[in-house]
């Protein structure tokens, strides 16, 4: 059975709170918005962009992510989890998480972390353009799931993930810890964020 959560949203143009559902699971209708109603907008987007002469290394860097394929990959195995955020009766956010991997923070190393695979919100959500995404708070509601999992699964709110170059400053500014370039090559360099036990506590009091 899906567990579903009552959170709350922030409308981009009024400012004003919107109810909204945070879901324990990515199903067929997170799947089915993807395809009909994100890749369109992922689509109209980047041709806007190419129009405006903008160059390909500002283009949203998760647009060729394909949650149909992430999903069917881990289906059935239970060291994956999925998180998604529904509102207004479409999904806003989606993020995938794997509870085998091991904390790399000095103060941590070796014990066990939730690791964000994979995090993303709707493309209507991103301030893309200077446009006012449609909602906000949906990065922060997906990784407040991570930890609260965390929590849940006796890791201490514990969390890691390697992030997209446009992300950084968010997860930054959400108190995790920059480990730097991973040297792997199977991580394309990308940056290291670790979660502590105590910034976890932190971000939860005030979130």
């Amino acid at each position: 059975m899906v567990d579903v959560s009552t959170i709350y949203l922030v409308d981009g143009a009024t400012g004003s709170e919107v109810r909204a559902e945070l879901r324990d699971s990515i199903e067929d209708a997170q799947l089915v918005d993807w395809q009909l109603k994100w890749r369109p907008a992922h689509d109209a987007l980047i041709r806007e962009l190419i129009q405006k002469g903008v160059s390909r290394q500002q283009w949203p860097q998760s647009s060729h992510w394909d949650w149909r394929r992430k999903a069917a990959q881990v289906q059935g195995l239970l060291a994956f989890r999925g998180f998604c955020v529904l509102a207004d009766g479409e999904t806003q956010g989606m993020a995938q998480v794997e509870l085998t991997k091991s904390a790399r923070a000095p103060v941590q190393a070796g014990k066990p972390i939730v690791y964000i695979e994979y995090l993303e919100a709707a493309p209507w959500n991103s301030p893309e353009l200077g446009r006012a995404p449609r909602y906000r708070g949906v990065g922060t509601a997906l990784l407040s799931a991570a930890i609260a999992l965390s929590v849940e699964e006796g890791f201490k709110g514990r969390i890691g993930l390697h992030s997209l170059p446009q992300a950084e400053d968010f997860y930054r500014r959400r108190g995790m810890v920059d480990l730097g370039p991973d040297p792997d090559p199977g991580h394309q360099h990308l940056r290291y964020f670790e979660m502590t036990a105590e910034q976890a506590r932190a971000f939860l009091t005030e979130e």
